[in-house]
C-alpha cells in the first residue's frame, strides 16, 4: 500500500477576496494563484454545490509549504454552519498577539485564548479564529518544551 500523502484543506466562502484578507494579510499565507473553475468542476459534486452557482478557486501556500491551503468561492449566499462544528484547520503562527488584535479589528470572533499541552507534554497558546463564512481556524504556537 502506499503512503498517504496530504495535499491541502479547502474551506468554501462566499467572497473570495475577503477571505483572502483574513487568509493572507491577517494569517500570513501567500497566494499561489487563483482562477475561475470550470463549469464541469468536481467540487461541484463534491462539496454538494447546485451548478446554477459560479465558482472560483485560490490557492495559498505558507512559508515553508506550497499549496497547502484552497479556498472555494461559491457565488451568492452560503448556508449557516451546523454546530458543533464538523472541521478546522490547525495553524502554528508564532505571532498569535498579533493575529487576535488584527482579527478582532477585522470584526472576526476570535474565542478566548486557551493554554495548550500536548500529548508529548509541550506547553503553548492556542487561540480560534471564525473566518468571515463561519470557518474554524485554531492557531497555536508551542512556547516551553519539556527536558528529556
Amino acid at each position: 500500500m502506499s503512503t498517504p500523502r496530504f495535499q491541502r484543506g479547502n474551506f468554501l466562502v462566499s467572497d473570495l477576496d475577503r477571505a483572502l484578507s483574513f487568509y493572507c494579510d491577517i494569517l500570513g499565507f501567500e497566494l499561489a494563484f487563483s482562477k475561475d473553475s470550470e463549469p464541469d468542476s468536481y467540487s461541484y459534486d463534491v462539496f454538494e454545490i447546485p451548478t446554477d452557482r459560479k465558482l472560483r478557486f485560490a490557492v495559498l501556500n505558507s512559508p515553508t509549504q506550497p499549496r497547502v491551503m484552497a479556498l472555494t468561492e461559491v457565488s451568492g449566499e452560503l448556508d449557516t454552519p451546523s454546530f458543533p462544528r464538523r472541521g478546522a484547520i490547525v495553524v502554528e503562527i508564532p505571532e498569535i498577539d498579533e493575529v487576535v488584535t488584527k482579527s478582532t479589528a477585522a470584526g472576526l470572533k476570535v474565542y478566548e485564548e486557551d493554554h495548550l499541552i500536548t500529548q508529548d507534554e509541550r506547553e503553548g497558546r492556542e487561540v480560534g479564529i471564525v473566518d468571515y463564512d463561519g470557518n474554524l481556524v485554531v492557531i497555536y504556537y508551542i512556547t516551553s518544551h519539556p527536558e528529556k
